[in-house]
């Protein structure tokens, strides 16, 4: 009976440690106060430590990018190649559009200009 006593007591106090350990992230950068600057979430996103080289050779040579500098700098081409190409269809469509309406008024005018036609003495009128 004593035995089954201790093994019991362990486990209890083996669950209630584990009662004590928050398993969530906590967020250590104050959010409100970025957004109020127009700063990003997160401050390594954009800034100097981010896009500038990390050495430079004194002689004045280029530094090669790093390897997150190539590839931010690949996404940032692609994108602006997705912006011209969705930005000429854009102009496409606004241009069918006015044609489209082009269309469909002169064919309105059309078909006012073939109706019935006056005939005799209203004819000799104009």
């Amino acid at each position: 009976m004593l035995k089954i006593t201790k093994i019991c007591w362990a486990t209890s106090a083996t669950i209630t440690a584990q009662r004590g350990i928050a398993l969530t992230a906590t967020r250590a950068i104050d959010q409100k106060w970025r957004a109020a600057k127009g700063l990003p979430e997160n401050p390594n996103a954009f800034g100097p430590l981010t896009n500038l080289p990390d050495y430079t050779y004194l002689d004045g040579r280029p530094t090669p990018l790093g390897a997150n500098q190539k590839k931010r700098l690949l996404k940032q081409q692609d994108i602006a190649t997705r912006i011209v190409e969705l930005s000429g269809e854009l102009e496409f469509a606004k241009q069918r559009h006015e044609r489209l309406k082009e269309n469909a008024e002169s064919e309105k005018q059309r078909l006012i200009q073939s109706k019935l036609k006056p005939k005799g003495h209203l004819l000799l009128k104009k």
